[in-house]
C-alpha cells in the first residue's frame, strides 16, 4: 500500500511559513519521541535551515525510555538541541523559554550592544500533524488558545501566542511532505496516528505493527494477548490475536478489519505500555 497525504492547506502552510521566517528567532521542531525521525519533515530543513532550532521529543511517556534516550545521543552527535517533553502532562516544558534565549543569545546580545532593548523570543513551533503542537502551546501558555484533538488536521491557520513575556510562539498546521521515499516511513506515522485513518488499509498497517512488534517487544505482545508463540510468522501472530479476543466472523473465520482496528487502537491508548517504533540502530 503507498501511503502518501497532503491536504491543499499543507502546500499553504509552507509558503505562509517561508513568508513569516524573518520574523523568526528559534524554531521549535516537535516530534514523536516514539518516532523521532520518521516524524521529521525533511521539508523543515529546506525551509529553516539558517534558524537556530529546538528539537522537542513529545508524547516521552508513550516512548521506550532506553531508546529515547539513544535518540537524545543521537541529536547531540549532530549538534541539534533536543529537549524531552509531554504536552499533556506539562512534564519539560518549564526548561522550554531558557533553552530558547540560549539559541538566541547572540542575537540579543547584539540587540543590547545597540542599545535596544531586548523583546520576546519569537519561535515558530512546527510538526507533522496528531504530534501535541496544539497541546503543548496550550500548556506553555497556560490557557486554552489552539484547538486540540487526537486526530491530524486540527490546526488549519497560522496564529501568534504569548508565553509571558520572553516568549512568543507561531503556531502553524501540521505539515506532512508530498511523497514518502521510504514507505517505512509512512507506515510508522500510520501506526502512530499521523495520517488520517480514512485513507489507509487498517490490515496492512496492523500487520507492519506486529511483525515490528514480534522482533522489538515479543513480551509485550506476549503479555497483552496472552499469544502461545511470538516467533510464529507475523499473519499467526495477527490471527491468533483475533482469536482471543473475539474478531471473528461466521464460521469462526478471523475478521482481519476488526482485528487490525484492535490491535491499532491498543497500540495508541498505550494497551501494550511504551513502546518506539524505530532506534538510531535502524539508520546505521
Amino acid at each position: 500500500m503507498q501511503i502518501q497525504w497532503f491536504p491543499g492547506h499543507m502546500a499553504k502552510a509552507r509558503r505562509e511559513i517561508t513568508e513569516k521566517l524573518k520574523m523568526i528567532d528559534v524554531v521549535f521542531e516537535l516530534v514523536d519521541a516514539r518516532i523521532p525521525l520518521s516524524s521529521r519533515n525533511p521539508m523543515i530543513d529546506e525551509i529553516v535551515d539558517h534558524k537556530p532550532r529546538l528539537i522537542l521529543l513529545n508524547k516521552t511517556d508513550m516512548a521506550d525510555r532506553v531508546i529515547t534516550k539513544e535518540w537524545e545521543e543521537y541529536f547531540g552527535e549532530r549538534d541539534l538541541k533536543t529537549a524531552t517533553v509531554n504536552s499533556k502532562t506539562g512534564q519539560g516544558l518549564e526548561k522550554i523559554p531558557d533553552m530558547a534565549r540560549e539559541l538566541v543569545k547572540a542575537k540579543l546580545e547584539k540587540m543590547i550592544e545597540k542599545g535596544v532593548k531586548p523583546r520576546a523570543v519569537r519561535a515558530l513551533i512546527l510538526g507533522i500533524p496528531n504530534v501535541g503542537k496544539s497541546t503543548l502551546i496550550n500548556r506553555l501558555a497556560n490557557k486554552k488558545i489552539a484547538k486540540t484533538g487526537d486526530r491530524p488536521g486540527i490546526t488549519q491557520r497560522q496564529q501568534w501566542i504569548k508565553v509571558g513575556k520572553e516568549l512568543e510562539l507561531l503556531d502553524t498546521p501540521g505539515i506532512l511532505w508530498p511523497k514518502f521515499e521510504d514507505q517505512t516511513t509512512g507506515y510508522r506515522l500510520a501506526v502512530t496516528g499521523a495520517i488520517k485513518d480514512e485513507i489507509l488499509d487498517f490490515g496492512d498497517i496492523a500487520f507492519f505493527a506486529i511483525q515490528y512488534l514480534k522482533e522489538a517487544y515479543p513480551e509485550k505482545l506476549m503479555e497483552r494477548y496472552k499469544l502461545t508463540d511470538t516467533t510464529a510468522p507475523p499473519l499467526q501472530v495477527f490471527e491468533e490475536i483475533g482469536k482471543k479476543r473475539g474478531c471473528l466472523i461466521k464460521g469462526g473465520e478471523v475478521d482481519y478489519e476488526k482485528a487490525a482496528e484492535l490491535i491499532l487502537r491498543d497500540i495508541r491508548s498505550e494497551k501494550l505500555g511504551p513502546v518506539s517504533f524505530e532506534r538510531p540502530a535502524d539508520y546505521e
